[in-house]
């Protein structure tokens, strides 16, 4: 994103999330995975600005967003979602574009406020809790993170969990990371990990819920939500349906930002064809 734009700051319960407002037309929100920001997306928002507002969002601590003061709930970042909207999309369903933690923010609003999502692309976003493996190396790191920052077994763990093997050899995709992780700072960093990753819960239940058209995008390189996953999960959503990014872990808009401006567009273009 151009550095010169300002972004607009939004009162929440979890301090004032930054927004960066860009063009003109169909309300449409990008909400970022962990361990990155609202940068995440510069690749992809030549390819998915015409005819759009593009909200792209900092998440709670990351970013311009002020830094997480305590840990919380995904629920709680799911009730910022609705500040924002309510401040910069006030009587308009949205169409929502969220990876891995913001897909899940999609999801979880579009079950339990269906009159603020006209449509949801939710990519790399598992609905389960994380494993006992994966939580258990996560609750070692965390103090360290909490303490030293991202230093080198932190940062390796945290590339590997978001890049392929490939990627991580690619100067740009790696400075989106550590670039994000170097703004948010140690401490709030670490609030994330326990609030989004750690407190994660299982919202598979609220996917029958889901009536807004959804798109489930799966890298084919990430283990806790498998392609197969996707298609599971939106086979429990009415409206939903599936699909694949080759050459992709966590952070498919990174790795792979012209194959899924692809999948969204076509996705974006069925909504308005009839039936």
């Amino acid at each position: 994103m151009p550095e010169s734009i300002e972004p607009v700051f939004v009162p929440t319960s979890l301090g004032r999330i930054a927004v960066h407002v860009l063009g003109a037309g169909l309300p449409t929100v990008l909400w970022h995975s962990m361990f990155v920001d609202g940068s995440s997306w510069g690749f992809l928002l030549p390819a998915l600005l015409p005819g759009r507002r593009l909200l792209v969002v900092d998440g709670p601590g990351y970013g311009r967003s002020d830094r997480l003061r305590r840990t919380v709930a995904v629920s709680d970042s799911v009730a910022a979602a609705v500040d924002v909207l309510a401040a910069l999309a006030p009587g308009t369903a949205v169409d929502w574009v969220g990876n891995a933690w913001g897909g899940h923010v999609g999801m979880e609003l579009a079950a339990t406020r269906p009159d603020l999502v006209r449509s949801l692309v939710a990519i790399s976003s598992p609905t389960t809790p994380i494993g006992p493996k994966l939580r258990r190396q996560i609750q070692l790191l965390v103090p360290i993170m909490t303490v030293l920052g991202p230093v080198p077994p932190v940062r390796r763990a945290i590339l590997e969990g978001m890049l392929t093997d490939e990627s991580q050899t690619d100067p740009q995709a790696i400075g989106v990371v550590i670039d994000a992780l170097a703004l948010a700072g140690r401490r709030s960093t670490a609030r994330t990990v326990r609030s989004f990753i750690l407190n994660r819960v299982d919202i598979t239940d609220l996917l029958p819920g889901i009536e807004a058209p959804a798109l489930f995008v799966a890298g084919d390189d990430r283990g806790d939500w498998t392609p197969e996953e996707a298609e599971a999960a939106a086979a429990l959503a009415p409206f939903a349906r599936s699909a694949v990014v080759p050459g992709s872990r966590t952070l498919v808009p990174v790795e792979q930002p012209a194959a899924l401006a692809t999948l969204i567009r076509e996705f974006w273009a069925s909504l308005e064809t009839p039936g």
